[in-house]
């Protein structure tokens, strides 16, 4: 129960609504406005239909308002959720989507009280690049049959589609009108984006289209009938079946929809000077999205980063923004849906295409790119898997190669260093056998698995020494491996002749050591220093008993 009321909505998340509550009506209208087309967009791109993007927007944007753990966050469908239901819904129909949906916030809530809402900054940021690469990519060819005019060919991977679809279009007077109209949009967007951003220009694009369509009598698709309220809420059919059959894809949603969610939610915090989002919260407020968006036929949704910029872009301050963007919609379901039904198809394919082209922020990836040759690498094996295969499988694979590469990097730089013993050399032959025959090695860095081999050939590639110091105050990580690697080096040392003596060793590493047997090799257990100058004491002492042994 304390887990479920930290989770809840509370008073505090309207504090200074009262005052600007202006600014947040301003900023849910102009997001409402912008969020229109998109959403009509991406439910016909997922083959649920316009009514289904819409009543998504609506109900999902309206409850991940109210639960969710940010101010500022506008919630709805997103290309990035498209391109994982489009297969979804050529393999089980609407109803398979709509039942993955319900699986899916099931999930994402269970995320939220197991308090997983912090795991996104694990996520490395070329992973995050080269994720959302692959997204505009995806997004771009999506659109490609309506742009041309034509039906979407068969097919689930969308770069073969969108082949398959240049080749059936023939130039024919469809075509070449429903390209026109995708031109046209995407000139009026990205002219009116040079001229005055605070111009909604996907809506003014797609009102353009729609008058010139219209004016011209051109003979192209266009949205259709949509109902003039929302659905009646029903269950989708249920069976342990086709819930094992939807497993792996409602937890493809689910991942989905906590990451692009986090991570929208994060770009927000830097975007606004309201207060910081809850993650876990914000799971949660996602979570119930997903519960109730498909019971009334709308599709999975997440937090959208290009709404939320607008939000915030606009002055919004409190979570009533995302409230009235949700009105608004509501509001055009009401009394404007005769005149959605007359928007071509090839106008929204237009917005989206401009839309994914803007998603790639291009000093984002020339950062990324510049800044080692692994976080390049990094970025486009994440894009190239986003695009060829699967996006959580790109997340896995982008954080496994970036993984390999840290563990690498730490692993060089983790090292043994030969350190000179700082004692007044004289004629006197004694001393200075001494010092040839002690070496100090300062260990420093990580030792654990990816740096054991290198540690354990370093530090046994010693010449005619009778003692070894090992300094291991340095050492910030020992894991069992790395811990087995010292015992190791420990007893080959000692199997040559060579007393070796350990000084600085952490309490918290106490135990590695011991349970593998490092202390147990030790010549006697007085071979542990926590001064330098002890262990060096005792190691003059060996030297010279070693000499005294050698010379008799």
């Amino acid at each position: 129960m304390s887990t479920l009321r930290r989770l809840l909505p509370r008073r505090a998340d309207y504090a200074g609504a009262r005052r600007g509550w202006t600014h947040d009506v301003l900023a849910g209208l102009t997001v409402g406005i912008v969020a229109l087309p998109l959403a009509l967009g991406f439910g016909i791109t997922t083959g649920l239909g316009a009514s289904s993007g819409i009543t998504t927007a609506i109900v999902a944007g309206l409850v991940a308002a109210v639960f969710g753990g940010s101010d500022v966050q506008v919630s709805g469908p997103t290309g990035a959720m498209t391109v994982v239901l489009v297969p979804v819904v050529a393999h089980y129909g609407a109803e398979g989507v709509f039942l993955a949906g319900l699986m899916a916030g099931a999930f994402v809530v269970l995320a939220a009280f197991v308090r997983l809402g912090r795991t996104l900054t694990y996520v490395p940021w070329p992973v995050i690049e080269g994720f959302t690469i692959g997204i505009a990519v995806l997004i771009f060819l999506q659109q490609v049959p309506s742009a041309l005019g034509v039906a979407r060919p068969e097919g689930d991977n969308t770069a073969l589609v969108a082949i398959r679809a240049i080749g059936h279009a023939g130039g024919g007077e469809g075509n070449g009108a429903a390209l026109g109209i995708v031109v046209v949009v995407a000139v009026v967007m990205l002219g009116l984006a040079r001229f005055r951003r605070s111009i909604p220009g996907s809506l003014v694009a797609v009102v353009v289209a729609t008058v010139l369509t219209r004016l011209g009598g051109l003979d192209i698709a266009r949205i259709g009938h949509i109902p003039d309220a929302l659905p009646v809420p029903s269950l989708p059919g249920i069976s342990l079946q086709r819930m094992s059959d939807l497993f792996g894809a409602a937890l493809a949603i689910a991942a989905l929809a906590a990451i692009e969610s986090l991570l929208s939610a994060k770009v927000a915090d830097g975007m606004s000077d309201t207060a910081r989002h809850d993650p876990d919260r914000e799971l949660f407020g996602q979570g119930l999205a997903n519960l109730v968006s498909p019971l009334f036929g709308g599709m999975p949704a997440t937090g959208a980063i290009a709404r939320t910029a607008v939000n915030v872009r606009a002055g919004a301050r409190t979570r009533v923004a995302a409230m009235v963007h949700a009105g608004v919609l509501l509001l055009v379901v009401l009394v404007g849906s005769s005149l959605v039904a007359e928007i071509p198809l090839a106008a929204l394919a237009g917005v989206l295409m401009v839309t994914a082209y803007r998603m790639v922020e291009p000093h984002n990836v020339r950062a990324v790119v510049r800044a080692t040759r692994g976080d390049a690498l990094v970025l486009v094996v994440t894009a190239a898997v986003t695009i060829l295969f699967d996006l959580i499988l790109a997340v896995e694979v982008g954080v496994a190669v970036a993984a390999v590469l840290a563990l690498r990097s730490v692993a060089r730089s983790s090292h043994a260093e030969s350190e000179s013993i700082a004692v007044e050399l004289d004629a006197d032959t004694e001393h200075r056998l001494m010092h040839e025959h002690i070496v100090v090695y300062r260990i420093q860095g990580a030792l654990f698995f990816g740096a054991a081999q290198q540690f354990l050939t370093e530090l046994t590639d010693v010449g005619d020494v009778k003692v070894v110091i090992l300094r291991l105050a340095d050492v910030r990580v020992i894991d069992a491996t790395g811990a087995a690697a010292l015992e190791e080096t420990v007893a080959e040392l000692e199997r040559r002749g060579i007393t070796v003596l350990l000084k600085g060793v952490r309490p918290e590493h106490r135990k590695a050591l011991a349970a593998v047997g490092a202390f147990a090799r030790l010549a006697t257990e007085r071979h542990v220093f926590d001064d330098l100058d002890d262990a060096v004491a005792h190691a003059r002492t060996h030297v010279r008993r070693d000499l005294d042994r050698d010379a008799a």
